[in-house]
């Protein structure tokens, strides 16, 4: 049943993604505005939601539910409570987070799992580099496997090269080389980061600013992989909280069981039930300005009638191209020059249902666990396209429609109306099963079904004009009522729960009367936010 609310202020959120979903929540539970959320595509969730192809379901780029945040943690488990544990035992959970009592001590073989659907799963994470033929664990392990794996040779000069990064690092870092040499030595780059890296990004490493390393990988590097693997000998097994770990080493994560878009969906039914308002299909053409202060909006929906829309406050998580093109007057011709001039790498994935995976030794969808436990690997191949593989039956065995299949993800990176782009679903299906031939992860009558999934403007780039982005921010912080969240709306790779963060703190700056925004630009920037201790 809907939610009547007395209500005198009203939101407009344009994007019904992580940011744009949790700003609508957080302002029905905590204020009197109503939102009104306009996702222009037909589902919400943005990158995060789950598509559902003839019952798998296949989640774009891989979404992890952990948090150095309590704040992200507690909300999420007020949507979705836990399951049980990733071992099954019957026994409750070390969180290390508030709000204990929505996690359910339920193991995940019972009782009657296949009857509750609204919970999360605790997963284990392993993700691994396919490089030369071989599986190396990432981050790598020093271990004995992956000394035999890579040689002794490779492994002096590995060693050698580190130490030189370390007496005579390059200062200071003015790219993403830079960054990675300084912390890996360029050998290990070379061998392991380089590769896949540009095959993200589409342009060489020295070309990327340093800040895309400050903003994902920050703490990591080869002595914090080295003190990792030390402290893992002492580490209590099944804390999820995992506050003293480097999120890239991160062990444990929370899973929605039907995928990351079963959070969304959920959060948008609570939105309706208590008063706000989620439309899909409807995508704002125009904001209008005026002293400093958006005074209304054009909504275009399925109709193709515009319409007048009007709000006390505005929060975007568009990206900032569309945005800056919509604003009525334009902005000033140097703001929408950088604009314009802001690059993003788009995305596609293509799912293949298997009957077996040749790598990892011909397992089925039934054993896929045991002999290949990836949620994912980075294919460092040289000869490929191919970015990353998911392996969606680890992710949640609940994502296969029959447990017997391998259901996985290929996915590249490109640029919107490039080749690959623009090439025809069964002939980019036919390159990517291929592909996996040629690196032997498959043979190609295995495969028994096919989807291609495009997603534009996935990834904002540090690149470009990026480097005047504040010129963009001035004009943008100058309208009052006018919030940028979320990874495109801030033009910023942020993760899941930072897009959530930036939303949460625009909704405290409003209940406060602040006006100054820095500290949402600084979500992910500051030390309390980074994902480090």
């Amino acid at each position: 049943m809907k939610h009547e609310r007395a209500t005198e202020r009203t939101a407009i959120i344009i994007g019904g993604g992580p940011a744009g979903l949790t700003t609508a929540l957080e302002l029905l539970q905590r204020t009197d505005i109503k939102p009104i959320v306009y996702e222009g595509s037909d589902n919400v969730g943005g990158i995060a939601r789950t598509y559902v192809h003839k019952g798998n379901r296949i989640d774009i780029g891989g979404h992890r539910f952990f948090s150095k945040s309590d704040r992200v943690m507690d909300w999420w488990s007020n949507i979705l409570p836990l399951q049980g544990r990733a071992d099954g035992e019957d026994t409750a959970i070390s969180l290390g987070y508030q709000n204990k009592s929505r996690w359910l001590d339920m193991p995940a073989d019972g009782p009657d799992p296949e009857k509750v659907d609204d919970v999360m799963l605790v997963r284990a994470r392993k993700s691994r580099i396919l490089w030369g033929g071989k599986l190396f664990d990432y981050p790598l392990s020093l271990n004995l496997e992956t000394l035999r794996k890579l040689g002794l040779g490779a492994t002096m000069l590995i060693g050698f090269s580190f130490l030189k990064s370390q007496i005579l690092p390059i200062r200071p870092e003015s790219s993403l080389e830079d960054f990675f040499i300084n912390r890996f030595g360029r050998h290990l780059y070379n061998t392991f980061f380089r590769d896949y890296t540009e095959k993200v990004w589409g342009v060489p490493c020295g070309q990327i600013s340093a800040e895309w390393g400050a903003q994902r990988v920050k703490g990591l590097s080869l002595l914090g992989i080295v003190k990792h693997a030390l402290g893992a000998i002492f580490r209590k097994k099944g804390n999820i909280s995992q506050k003293d770990v480097e999120t890239s080493l991160i062990e444990q994560f929370l899973y929605p069981k039907h995928g990351p878009g079963q959070m969304w969906e959920r959060v948008t039914e609570m939105i309706r039930e208590q008063g706000g308002e989620v439309h899909i299909n409807a995508k704002v053409t125009a904001l209008q300005h005026e002293n400093g202060q958006i005074t209304g909006a054009t909504m275009l929906n399925g109709s193709g009638k515009p319409r007048a829309v009007k709000g006390d406050f505005y929060f975007s998580t568009t990206d900032v191209q569309q945005l800056m093109g919509a604003m009525e007057p334009a902005p000033p011709a140097a703001a929408r020059e950088v604009s314009d001039g802001l690059i993003y790498r788009d995305f596609i994935t293509v799912g293949l249902l298997l009957t077996n995976l040749k790598l990892g030794g011909y397992a089925t969808g039934r054993d896929i666990g045991e002999k290949m436990s990836d949620n994912w690997i980075y294919v460092q191949e040289p000869g490929v396209k191919v970015g990353r593989l998911q392996f969606f039956n680890n992710w949640s065995p609940y994502l296969v429609a029959n447990p017997d299949h391998v259901w996985i993800g290929l996915e590249y990176f490109c640029d919107e109306g490039d080749d690959l782009w623009n090439m025809d679903d069964g002939d980019l299906a036919t390159f990517a099963i291929e592909e996996l031939r040629q690196i032997n992860v498959i043979e190609p009558d295995a495969v028994l079904d096919q989807v291609v999934i495009r997603i534009p403007k996935t990834y904002p780039a540090y690149f470009g004009s990026y480097d005047r982005f504040d010129e963009v921010r001035d004009f943008t912080d100058g309208l009052e009522n006018l919030f940028l969240l979320g990874r495109n709306g801030m033009h910023r790779y942020n993760n899941q729960d930072h897009s959530m963060l930036t939303a949460m703190v625009a909704v405290d700056n409003i209940i406060a009367g602040k006006t100054d925004k820095a500290n949402i630009w600084s979500v992910n920037t500051e030390a309390e936010y980074h994902e480090e201790k």
